[in-house]
């Protein structure tokens, strides 16, 4: 690039990013950035047609990794190489340059979203019913991470129905609206996309942060919330228009200190959504009714006086209610089956926290190890009594908790660390696999009434086996063997023999419409 315009190019790129240049090396950095990357990925970093280029967002990628990607480019994107045109120096100055903190904590605003707002088709020419044949409470999504599409495979005849481009890194799981029609992606870099199940259509999208968690949707079907680490931000959206409601700014009650949003879940019974927070010790429970009151409803515990009584919430629209006095914050939780707990781990992982959300307090601790996957646990009846199983991420185990004592009830060893464990109401099996493991290629069975593993299954050898889900009627299994040439496997529920082998290009989570509609015990909410 001749000098003049790497000079301009320098004096841009500043300007967008919040001032001068400290030393020469950083001003050939921001010159290197706007002249090969900003393009697509904005002046800013924040991301454009390519994904935000920010540490927070990069988390998963390490700095390694990205000088391959600038040098050879990136399968299944419009990621270019630049060996051809830039050195090994350039390449490393460009790796240094985005895993760099920017001067100015980014933003994203009311403003910012609303801009962001598009749609591929006009809402009202969508159809009164179902294009497909289909049962649409038996259809199943499933994200393929190898070029960043979804399809909508039939729960019954096990076939293809529909395959679409989604943003790079969908991640939290899909959502469903309570009728089952429209489900809901968020990605890593904040877009939110609406899909119509019964036209097999994108219907439209927003940004609704830089660097976003998860998504969930409110019982009624009327709003959107997103979790968003950057900026520190709660995002409430209008599920049908997409529409901006409300942004939150996530701090604590002085105003001190802002927090990242490590996850938000809807509460159906409870009217609510609840919040965890990455980095204040608090929960906090929103109202999403357009009514809602200003003090929720029923007694709380006020630990300032040492009584049960009514605590106001914040006023407006989406009332919050803090639970602020926990030992730590949680990173991870999920509910039991009355919606009245919350369990959840920290980071470290060492002990679960059952919060009462009535008394908005910690009720129980249980002693952990090898950091649980609450997110991926499931519950079920053994002997009259409920129990919450889960895997952990640091050790080989599957761990049972009675939720009547919140005692642990057994720690099964398995052949890995996994991520999830799936079941049914209808099956007495749950499905576990070994992925974070060296046996990353088997999936093991446990039966629910011994807690013993049963089978232990193995799709294809060397290739990652993860991720299970169950059809709405608990008869099939299907699984994913996660690798570019990969497929989804196709189990017969009861006997575990193979059935159908469906390809797909890095397939990872599959979720299906009848059983996170109808809160099935055997998968995650």
């Amino acid at each position: 690039m001749p000098w003049p315009s790497l000079f301009r190019a320098t004096i841009l790129v500043a300007l967008a990013l919040g001032g001068a240049p400290a030393t020469a090396e950083e001003a050939h950095s921001r010159a290197l950035y706007a002249a090969h990357c900003a393009v697509c990925h904005g002046m800013d970093r924040l991301g454009g047609t390519g994904p935000a280029l920010l540490p927070s967002n990069l988390g998963r990628l390490k700095p390694e990794q990205a000088r391959a990607v600038i040098a050879a480019g990136r399968e299944a994107t419009q990621m270019p190489g630049f060996a051809a045109a830039l050195g090994e120096a350039e390449i490393d100055a460009l790796v240094a340059f985005i895993y760099r903190e920017p001067e100015t904590p980014p933003a994203w605003t009311v403003a910012d979203i609303e801009a962001s707002r598009r749609f591929f088709l006009d809402p009202a020419t969508l159809p009164d019913r179902p294009v497909h044949d289909a049962d649409p409470l038996n259809l199943f999504v499933l994200v393929e991470q190898g070029d960043h599409h979804a399809s909508i495979l039939d729960g019954d005849r096990l076939e293809r129905l529909a395959r679409f481009p989604t943003h790079l890194a969908v991640h939290g799981g899909p959502k469903f609206s309570p009728d089952g029609r429209y489900v809901h992606f968020v990605s890593r870099d904040g877009w939110v996309l609406r899909y119509d199940l019964w036209s097999l259509q994108r219907v439209g999208e927003v940004r609704a942060g830089i660097n976003a968690r998860n998504v969930a949707i409110s019982a009624d079907g009327r709003v959107l919330a997103v979790a968003n680490y950057l900026p520190h931000t709660l995002v409430f959206l209008e599920a049908e228009t997409l529409r901006p409601l409300k942004v939150v700014e996530v701090t604590d009650r002085k105003k001190s200190k802002s927090s990242r949003v490590s996850a938000v879940y809807a509460a159906p019974p409870r009217h609510s959504f609840v919040v965890a927070l990455k980095d204040l010790a608090e929960l906090w429970e929103i109202d999403w009714r357009p009514d809602a009151p200003s003090v929720f409803e029923g007694l709380v515990h006020s630990h300032e006086k040492g009584m049960v009584e009514a605590i106001p919430s914040s006023r407006g629209p989406f009332p919050i209610r803090r639970i602020d006095e926990l030992p730590e914050p949680l990173d991870d939780f999920v509910f039991d089956p009355s919606w009245r707990h919350v369990v959840g781990s920290s980071r470290d992982g060492r002990k679960l926290r059952v919060v009462n959300l009535d008394v908005r307090r910690v009720i129980a601790e249980v002693p952990a190890a090898g950091l649980p996957h609450l997110g991926a646990g499931i519950t079920f009846e053994r002997d009259g009594t409920r129990l919450l199983a889960f895997p952990n991420l640091r050790e080989a185990s599957l761990t049972v908790v009675d939720t009547r004592t919140w005692q642990v009830v057994k720690r099964l060893e398995t052949l890995g660390p996994g991520f999830f464990l799936r079941s049914h109401e209808n099956s007495r099996y749950a499905w576990l696999d070994a992925s974070l493991g060296r046996k990353r290629d088997t999936v093991q069975v446990v039966d629910k009434e011994t807690l013993e593993i049963v089978r232990t299954l193995t799709p294809r050898p060397g290739a990652l086996a993860a991720h299970t889900e169950f059809d709405r009627h608990g008869r099939w299994v299907l699984l994913s063997v996660g690798e570019r040439d990969g497929m989804v496997v196709v189990y017969d529920a009861a006997t575990f023999e193979e059935v159908k082998r469906i390809p797909a290009d890095k397939p990872s989570g599959k979720y299906n419409v009848g059983n996170k509609i109808g809160r099935s015990e055997g998968t995650s909410h």
